[in-house]
C-alpha cells in the first residue's frame, strides 16, 4: 500500500487541483491513501525549507508531493510538484484532471478560508487555557527530581486546571534539561500543560505565578583553611550570590505576575538570598518572598521522635527562629506529642506538651540544638549528595499551605521580612512562626518570646546584617533606605 502526502499553500490553485485529484483516486482505488497538509501562505516558505532540509530534498514551489511506503516502513520518496503528481497518476492509474481554472481558484479560496477559521478556533481554544506558570531554578538538582512528580498535582494546586512548568538551569547542559523534560512528560500528569527548558535568563520568570529557587553555593571550606582563607571564600561566595540574586530579583520584578509566590530553598545563605530578591523586586509585595525552614523543623522532629520513641509525624508545632542556614534556634514551647507511651495515655487525637513530658532541659538546650544543626550534613555525608528528598518534602508542605490546603491553626516556620518584629532591625529575612489563612501568611504573635530568645534573635539578626553588608560591598543594588 502507498500513501501520498500532499502539502501546499492554502491559497495555491495547483494544490487545490492536486487535492481533488487525490480525492477522486481514493474513492475509486481501495489501496490508495492520501494525507493533506495545508500551510498558511506566510508560513509556507519556512515550512518548505525545514521539510526539505530534514529529508534531503530540493523543491521550491507549492504543492509538494511525496510518497510513503507504508508496508515497507521506508523513507518518503519525493515525487515533486503538481505536474509530477499528475504524470504519476496518468502513468500508474490512467487518471488525469481536467479541472477548469475558475474552479481551481474557487477551491483554493475555500481552502484558505477554512484554514484561517481553524487557526482562529485553535487560538481561541488555547486562550481559554490559563495555566499556572511554575519556574524552578537549578532544575537539574536532585531536589527537583523528587519535587516534580508530587508538585504537579491537585493536592498541591487544588483549584488549578493546567500547569506550565519552566525548568531553568544556568550551569547544566541543554541535553540534561531535555532529558528531564522528556521524563516529566512521560509522567503523564493530568495537570501538566507543557514543559519548557531554559539555559539562560533570556525568558526567565516570564509570567511566573510560582518561583522555586533551588540554587546552591557549596562551601568548599576545609578544616585546614586558615580563618583568613575561610573569610576570603565567604566573600567570594557572597559576591556570586549578590550578582545572581540581584539579577533574579530584577527579572522577577519586571516579568513575573505581581502576585507571584517565591520560595528560596537550599543549605547556604537562604535568608540573604531572599533578602536580595526583596530588595530588587520593588514593585512586588515583600510578603510574596519567603524562605523555607520546614526541612529544619522536620529534622528536629525526627531527632526528638527517636528520643521519645514515637514517629516523627507524632510531633507537631516545632518552631525555628533565626537564620535558617546559619545561627538558628529550635523552640519547643508549643510542640505537642501524640501517641506517647507515658504515664498518661489517650486516644489517637490526644496530645501532650513536649516540654512537660521531657525533663532533660540541658539536653534540649545543648545536644539537641547541635544535633539538628548537624543532621543535614550527616545525611549528605552518607548519601554523597544534598538531602534532596527532605528538601522537596519541605517545599511541597509550604506550597500546599500557601495554596490554602491547611488548617489556619497549623504553625509553620518561615523566613520572612521582619519589619520591626520583636525589636529586630529592618530589612532582614528571619525565620519566625507563621500561620496560613486563605492563601496568606501572618506572623504568630502569641508565641512567648523570652529575654533569652530575644538575645538569640538579636545574634541571628546581627549575623544576617553582616551578610547584607558584605553583599552591599559587592555592589548589590538595594532599595532606597535599606541597609
Amino acid at each position: 500500500m502507498a500513501k501520498f502526502v500532499l502539502a501546499g499553500k492554502t491559497d495555491c490553485p495547483h494544490y487545490a487541483k492536486a487535492e481533488l485529484l487525490a480525492d477522486a483516486l481514493q474513492r475509486t482505488l481501495p489501496n490508495f491513501r492520501t494525507h493533506k497538509i495545508s500551510i498558511l501562505p506566510d508560513e509556507w516558505k519556512d515550512w518548505l525549507e525545514a521539510t526539505c532540509k530534514r529529508n534531503g530534498w530540493k523543491h521550491e514551489k507549492s504543492p509538494l508531493v511525496w510518497r510513503e511506503l507504508v508496508d515497507q516502513g521506508g523513507k518518503g520518496m519525493l515525487l515533486g510538484g503538481f505536474s509530477d503528481f499528475l504524470e504519476h497518476c496518468q502513468g500508474y492509474y490512467s487518471v488525469t484532471s481536467d479541472m477548469p481554472t475558475d474552479m481551481m481558484l474557487s477551491v483554493a479560496a475555500e481552502n484558505l478560508e477554512t484554514k484561517m477559521n481553524l487557526t482562529v478556533e485553535e487560538k481561541h481554544r488555547a486562550s481559554l487555557i490559563k495555566p499556572v506558570h511554575i519556574w524552578i531554578s537549578s532544575a537539574l538538582s536532585p531536589t527537583c527530581h523528587f519535587l516534580i512528580p508530587n508538585l504537579l498535582s491537585a493536592e498541591v494546586f487544588p483549584h488549578v486546571a493546567a500547569i506550565s512548568l519552566h525548568l531553568l538551569d544556568l550551569e547544566g547542559g541543554e541535553e540534561g534539561l531535555q532529558g528531564l523534560k522528556m521524563e516529566t512528560e512521560d509522567l503523564a500528569l493530568p495537570l501538566l500543560h507543557q514543559v519548557s527548558i531554559h539555559t539562560d535568563l533570556e525568558q526567565a520568570f516570564r509570567e511566573a505565578d510560582v518561583v522555586l529557587l533551588l540554587d546552591e553555593w557549596w562551601s568548599g571550606d576545609s578544616d585546614e583553611d586558615s580563618e583568613g582563607e575561610q573569610e576570603e571564600k565567604k566573600k567570594k561566595k557572597v559576591k556570586e550570590i549578590s550578582e545572581c540574586y540581584t539579577e533574579y530579583g530584577q527579572l522577577i520584578d519586571a516579568r513575573a505576575n505581581k502576585e507571584v509566590k517565591v520560595i528560596v530553598c537550599g543549605d547556604s545563605f537562604v535568608n540573604l538570598r531572599c533578602s536580595l530578591l526583596v530588595d530588587n523586586a520593588c514593585s512586588i509585595n515583600s510578603n510574596q518572598f519567603v524562605t523555607m525552614a520546614t526541612q529544619v523543623e522536620n529534622e528536629a522532629r525526627a531527632i526528638m521522635a527517636k528520643k521519645l520513641r514515637v514517629k516523627a509525624s507524632d510531633i507537631t508545632d516545632v518552631i525555628v527562629w533565626g537564620n535558617i542556614s546559619g545561627r538558628f534556634y529550635i523552640d519547643l514551647q508549643r510542640a505537642k506529642v501524640f501517641n506517647y507511651d507515658g504515664a498518661i495515655k489517650g486516644p489517637a487525637f490526644f496530645s501532650q506538651s513536649l516540654v512537660k513530658i521531657f525533663y532533660d532541659r540541658k539536653w534540649l538546650e545543648t545536644d539537641f540544638q547541635d544535633l539538628v544543626c548537624c543532621q543535614r550534613a550527616a545525611v549528605a555525608s552518607k548519601t554523597r549528595q544534598a538531602a534532596a528528598m527532605s528538601a522537596a518534602n519541605g517545599i511541597l508542605t509550604i506550597v500546599k499551605a500557601w495554596n490554602g490546603t491547611c488548617s489556619p491553626d497549623k504553625v509553620f516556620s518561615l523566613g520572612v521580612l521582619c519589619p520591626g518584629y520583636y525589636n529586630l532591625p529592618d530589612g532582614i529575612i528571619l525565620s519566625v512562626p507563621v500561620t496560613f489563612t486563605d492563601g496568606k501568611w501572618s506572623v504568630l504573635f502569641d508565641a512567648t518570646v523570652s529575654d533569652e530568645l530575644k538575645e538569640r534573635l538579636q545574634l541571628s539578626a546581627s549575623e544576617l546584617m553582616q551578610e547584607k553588608e558584605l553583599a552591599s560591598e559587592n555592589g548589590t543594588i538595594t532599595k532606597e533606605g535599606d541597609s
